[in-house]
Parts: C-alpha cells; sequence; structure tokens
C-alpha cells in the first residue's frame, strides 16, 4: 500500500489514536456509559466513520490509489470477520465445557494450574484457557484469606505470556497468520524465550503464593482442606470441537492471499458450523455453572469493528514512512510494540509495528503479505521481537488483552480483592519488567 501510504496526510491517524484513547480512557471516567455495548460500537463506529468515508472518496480515483484503498477496505472487512469467527469460536465453544471441584488451596497445585493454562493457551486460545481454568483456581483458593495475588498471576501466565506459541493462542500472532505468517513460525522461533518467561514467572509465583501461603491461619488451612473434593470435567464433548476448529484454521486458511474469499468462506462457515453445534449439544446447565454470558465476546466484536477501519491509514503510512521512526535493533521493536500493546490494544499495536517493519526492510512491500517478512533471516528476528512484545506485554495493564478484565470482572464477583488500575500496573512491572528484560538481553540485542 505504499501509493496509498505517499496519499494519506499525517492527520488521517487520528480517528485510529482516538478510538485506542477512548479504550483506555472512557472506562475510567465513564464506567456506566461504557457498560452497554451499543455505546461502545457507537463510539467505535464514530471513529471509523471518518476513515471508511475518505477511501470510498478515493477509492472512485481510477488509479493505483483509488485501487489500494478499496482494496484496503476489502481486506480489513475479510479480516474482521475471520478474527471475530476464531474468537468467537473459541469462547463459545470453551465456555460448554464446566470444570467443578475443588483441590487443596497450596502453592504447588496453583502452581500446575498456571503452567496448565500456559501451555492450554496455545491450543485453545489465551481466553479460551481463561475461561477454562480461572473459576476452578478461584474456587480452589476460595477458604484462603490472602489470596490477591493468584488472579494477578492469572493474568499475566494464562491470559497473556502463555499464548505466544500459535496463532490461536493470542489475537496478535492470529493477524500475522491471516496476513501470511506461517502456523508454526511462532512455535519455531518464540520456543525459546516463552519457556525461558514461563519458567521464570512460575517460580516467582511459586515463591511468592508460598510465602502467602504461610500466612494463612490454621483454622483457613483446615477449612481448605475439608472442602476438598476431585475435579470433575462436564461438556467433554467441546474439546473435540476445539481441536476441529484448530483443524479448520489450518487446513481450511488460504495460501498466498489471506483473504481469499474462495476458501475464506469455508474456514469461517466451518467455524460458525462448530459454535452452532457446541450450543446445540451442550447441555444448558453447563453454561450456566459457567455464569456464560455473551457480554465479552460482543464488546470485542464491537469494538475491533472500529479498530480495523481506522488502523488502514496508519498502517499504510507506516509501511511507506516507517524507517523515518529509528527503530533499528529488534530490542527497539520488543519494547516500543510492548509499552503500546501494554495500554493500548496489542492486536492493532501488532500490526502497526509491522508495518514499521515492512517500511525498513526491502523484502517486505506490504503489511498485509508479513510471509516475506517472517522468512528473511534478519527481518525475522524484527518480527520475533514485534510479536513478543504484542503478546508478553499484553499482560501490561488490564486493557492490554481482552481477557485481562475478564478475569478481573470474575475474580471481583467471586469476592477476590483486585488491584487497582494503577497498582496493577505498578505489580506488572515489579514482576515482569525484569522477566522481559532478560528475554530482550538473551534473544533481541
Amino acid at each position: 500500500m505504499h501509493a496509498l501510504g505517499e496519499a494519506l496526510p499525517l492527520w488521517t491517524v487520528l480517528p485510529f489514536a482516538g478510538l485506542l484513547l477512548s479504550i483506555a480512557i472512557v472506562p475510567q471516567v465513564a464506567e456506566h456509559f461504557w457498560h452497554h455495548v451499543r455505546n461502545q460500537l457507537l463510539v467505535a463506529l464514530g471513529w471509523a466513520a471518518p476513515v471508511l468515508v475518505g477511501l470510498l472518496v478515493l477509492g472512485t480515483r481510477h488509479d493505483e490509489v483509488g485501487h489500494q484503498a478499496l482494496h484496503a477496505l476489502q481486506h480489513a472487512g475479510l479480516e474482521y470477520l475471520s478474527f471475530i469467527a476464531l474468537l468467537g469460536s473459541l469462547f463459545v465453544i470453551s465456555g460448554g465445557i464446566h470444570i467443578s471441584g475443588d483441590l487443596p488451596g497450596r502453592p504447588w497445585v496453583n502452581t500446575s494450574f498456571l503452567a496448565v493454562g500456559a501451555v492450554l493457551a496455545n491450543l485453545v486460545g489465551t481466553t479460551g484457557a481463561s475461561m477454562l481454568l480461572i473459576r476452578p483456581v478461584l474456587h480452589t483458593n476460595l477458604e484462603r484469606k490472602n489470596t490477591w495475588h493468584i488472579p494477578l498471576f492469572f493474568i499475566f501466565v494464562v491470559s497473556n505470556v502463555g499464548g505466544a506459541l500459535t496463532p490461536i493462542g493470542d489475537p496478535p500472532l492470529f493477524l500475522g497468520y491471516l496476513r501470511g505468517v506461517p502456523f508454526l513460525w511462532t512455535l519455531e522461533r518464540l520456543w525459546a524465550p516463552w519457556t525461558f518467561a514461563i519458567a521464570v514467572l512460575l517460580a516467582i509465583f511459586f515463591a511468592f503464593d508460598r510465602y502467602m501461603y504461610r500466612r494463612e491461619s490454621p483454622e483457613r488451612i483446615a477449612l481448605d482442606d475439608r472442602a476438598i473434593r476431585p475435579l470433575q470435567v462436564t461438556g467433554r464433548v467441546n474439546f473435540a470441537l476445539l481441536l476441529l476448529v484448530v483443524a479448520a484454521v489450518l487446513l481450511l486458511s488460504p495460501g498466498d492471499d489471506p483473504a481469499d474469499p474462495r476458501r475464506f468462506h469455508l474456514r469461517e462457515l466451518a467455524m460458525l458450523g462448530l459454535s452452532l453445534l457446541s450450543m446445540w449439544i451442550t447441555p444448558q446447565s453447563v453454561r450456566q455453572a459457567n455464569a456464560f454470558a455473551w457480554a465479552p465476546i460482543l464488546e470485542v466484536a464491537a469494538l475491533f469493528v472500529g479498530i480495523f477501519v481506522a488502523m488502514i491509514p496508519a498502517t499504510a503510512l507506516l509501511e511507506t514512512k516507517g524507517a523515518a521512526l529509528g527503530l533499528s535493533a529488534p530490542w527497539h521493536y520488543f519494547w516500543a510494540t510492548g509499552l503500546l500493546s501494554a495500554f493500548l490494544d496489542n492486536a492493532p499495536t501488532y500490526v502497526t509495528f509491522a508495518a514499521t517493519a515492512c517500511g525498513r526492510f526491502e523484502v517486505c512491500t506490504t503489511a498485509d503479505q508479513l510471509g516475506t517478512l517472517a522468512a528473511d533471516p534478519s527481518a525475522s528476528h524484527v518480527l520475533m521481537a514485534i510479536s513478543l512484545g504484542a503478546v508478553f506485554l499484553g499482560a501490561g495493564s488490564y486493557i492490554g488483552n481482552g481477557p485481562n478484565f475478564m478475569v478481573r470482572a470474575i475474580a471481583q464477583r467471586a469476592g477476590y480483592r483486585m488491584p487497582s488500575f494503577f497498582a496493577y500496573c505498578g505489580w506488572a512491572l515489579l514482576f515482569l519488567g525484569p522477566t522481559f528484560a532478560l528475554v530482550s538481553l538473551l534473544w533481541l540485542r
């Protein structure tokens, strides 16, 4: 989209910036207004409307700029539908699996929960893994008093860092897959820093949880021991449906053009069909036990319909002029991507900095085709840094990644004392900062 990037003035990124700032600020200053999905949709569409109109006007031109403007809108629409189809199917199907029972709320049990969640996040997404495991984790520790740190580390490990090995794991990586990054590229390139970060965070959590456990009174520990019941899983057929979603992503995704509608329809229709099948065959009592509600996925759908349109000018401009930002070393991209991912949204941030990298490397001509960026050794190292920054530092605040909000809300409803917005950021800086600094030092110099 170099011709489009040359034609667009710099101020056309303002709707994108305004939408992201609205997502960050409005929930803090107008919580009641933001609580309604309808209002979120109105905000998203309000910011996206000027970009949509402007690109349609450009599309009336009979030249390369007009062609690229219309192509960008078409690509954004198809990519949005693919994005929502994947997240929606994982959300619906995982909501049909209920894990009941009560294990002892001891440090090794809680650490095992987080370790399992980190692996599971790559199979069913950070959203799916968070929905599956947060309630059993909270119920397991309900008899304890000193537990505020447990959902905090759950957000760190399960809702964010864990999902870095597959495009299924986290939304930024799925957007990369839709734009041409091979499915197994993330596993091949990110497994070493992923293993290191997960091991360090689990070790920190175990030590901290052990300290907090020793502060529990004997009465609470005895109450916890009396409440032990074996784990039981209902709705297990949905595990097979989750595997079929992964199969649909692998087998029905297009090759050279991620937005090719010929196979796009098959992939997305398969995901829709699997979601409907899950709703049909899963007893309603299972979803009721999970307190299943549509609000979280509707919020994602409402906001991202605006994001996918509003980010087109930013992507086009960064492809053309990204080299002027002065980012050179992989660790520059890691921290630049990560800091924005922590306070805005990690999926569009990933695309934005991938476009910046495309503006720097000659092997990549457009952010719609990141496969060439992944294939080149030096460019691939930068894409690795962008991927790690977007996924890892999505844990930097409550607004960095969708599951963060969901886990916080579920924990608060269960009676857990969650840190405030700024307190959470402080704890994230304390626990995550040194870990990620070591990651950048060891792999991203």
